[in-house]
């Protein structure tokens, strides 16, 4: 080896340490960031030894995309797990303690007691309170569901903001990348800042990618393939509602002007939080609130005032439960949904002594006027009559045609629908939280296997590190033994 070429090889080596050098030393800055790809030097064989020619991201475009499908999944689950773990709250939570199947079964255990001993008017009173209990219990958590839909609502336009906004940064980074890749500068910062973009989208909405020319990006829904960017982003709306009542539906939410699908099961199909959200809105907290609307109905049903005499002349009236002004209402229709009753119901105001009313109607009839009077005191009637109170007592256990779109059993009895109510939401609870087990899992996993794959480990940095060392220490020398050859070489010339 000449002189001359042993100086190109030492300048050689010393060009690519310094490259090697800033390479890791950003890599180790950057140790712990998840949105950094480890960047690695790579060396080109020449006629002087080796020469760095570019910094390679070590990017896995495979893992990428399963780290992205497995995070909207997980994102849609726990959105609908949340939800339901709320709705649960609402009836008491673990033991459903103030669920209308506990409260019915106190009515049902105090009219028993009434029906013993129908002359006591304690007991008629305590009848009556169990009958408020239950009413203000449905009243409660249908206000308390509509609430739910609310916040979902309120997510859902905070989320579709944050959604543009990123869809509007994604333009700006997949820009970038363009222009640096077809200009031949280094994209990997871009890259980076991209990839970080796609894993907040793929949170909101399931992402498909699709990677074309000059290393441009397009991205779809992953479950409608609703285009979501490809070379601008597309227009996310929403328009949230003030509040909601059981009979308003919710608002669609469009990309690029189609509705997305909300999700559906209890494992649910939901990709990304948005889809989540809706199933939550449009379809978990509206099932539950008709079937709190049907235990409504079924209880106005079964304790309606009959007429006294058999001409029938004179309709079925509320009786003991009533709704909105008692002087117009009527017996909901049978096996048919009424939205809002259970935010209506209430117990008939001439029961409640501390509005004037009298408990002891309830034993004798008369609530809607003489024309219901099943036991009159006045003519020949007593005390000790309990035949209406059985009457109630054995309606509760007796079976009545429930709306099919509940989802739960449609011929049964009250007592029997309410518990069901109930073992409904528990089931989709304990569904949802199975699934969520197991998408937790495979999100988990999907992002350590992408992490560990594309990720900085210190210990191999600093391995590299020493290398590096070494092959700055070995050029060094060369240039100690050249400078000692060019000096004895020197000296001779003298």
């Amino acid at each position: 080896m000449s002189l001359s070429s042993a100086m190109i090889t030492a300048q050689s080596i010393f060009n690519n340490t310094g490259k090697q050098t800033d390479v890791v030393s950003s890599n180790i800055a950057n140790v712990g960031n998840k949105n950094y790809v480890k960047r690695t030097a790579i060396l080109s064989a020449t006629a002087y030894g080796a020469s760095v020619v570019t910094t390679a991201r070590v990017q896995n475009d495979s893992l990428l995309r399963q780290t992205l499908a497995s995070s909207s999944l997980f994102s849609g689950q726990n959105v609908l797990l949340t939800g339901l773990e709320e709705v649960k709250s609402i009836f008491g939570g673990n033991d459903y303690e103030s669920s209308p199947s506990a409260y019915l079964g106190a009515l049902q255990k105090s009219l028993d007691t009434y029906a013993g001993k129908p002359g006591d008017s304690a007991l008629a009173a305590t009848v009556v309170n169990a009958a408020t209990d239950l009413a203000t219990s449905l009243n409660t958590a249908s206000n308390e569901l509509q609430a739910i839909r609310t916040r979902a609502d309120k997510e859902m336009a905070l989320q579709v903001d944050s959604l543009n906004q990123l869809l509007s940064r994604f333009e700006v980074a997949n820009n970038a990348v363009k222009s640096a890749t077809a200009s031949g500068a280094d994209p990997n910062d871009a890259l980076d800042i991209r990839d970080s973009l796609l894993k907040d989208i793929s949170s909101i909405v399931g992402v498909s990618v699709v990677t074309r020319g000059d290393n441009d990006m397009a991205l779809y829904t992953s479950d409608q393939g609703i285009t979501l960017f490809e070379t601008i982003p597309r227009q996310v709306s929403f328009t949230p509602k003030i509040g909601y009542t059981a009979s308003m539906d919710g608002n669609s939410l469009y990309i690029d002007g189609v509705a997305v699908k909300a999700g559906e099961g209890s494992n649910t199909t939901a990709s990304g939080s948005l889809s989540g959200l809706l199933q939550l809105r449009d379809d978990v907290v509206p099932t539950m609130q008709n079937q709190l609307d049907e235990i409504a109905r079924g209880l106005i049903t079964l304790f309606a005032e009959k007429q006294a005499d058999s001409t029938g002349t004179d309709p079925d009236l509320p009786g003991l439960f009533t709704y909105n002004d008692p002087a117009t209402a009527t017996v909901p229709a049978a096996g048919t949904i009424t939205k809002g009753l259970a935010a209506a119901i209430k117990v008939h105001p001439d029961l409640i002594i501390s509005q004037g009313g009298n408990p002891e109607l309830l034993r004798d009839g008369g609530i809607n006027g003489a024309a219901y009077v099943k036991n009159d005191l006045s003519n020949g009637g007593g005390t000790g009559y309990s035949a209406l109170i059985r009457s109630y007592v054995t309606a509760l256990d007796t079976s009545i045609d429930f709306d099919p779109t509940t989802r739960i059993d449609t011929d049964t009895s009250l007592l029997k629908y309410a518990s069901n109510s109930m073992g409904w939401l528990e089931q989709m609870r304990q569904g949802a939280t199975n699934a969520n087990d197991v998408k937790t899992a495979a999100y988990e996993r999907a992002e350590e296997v992408y992490s560990n794959t594309t990720g900085v480990s210190l210990d191999e940095e600093l391995s590299l590190l020493l290398d590096i060392e070494q092959s700055y220490k070995a050029a060094t020398k060369l240039v100690s033994t050249i400078d000692e050859m060019l000096q004895s070489l020197m000296s001779m010339v003298k």
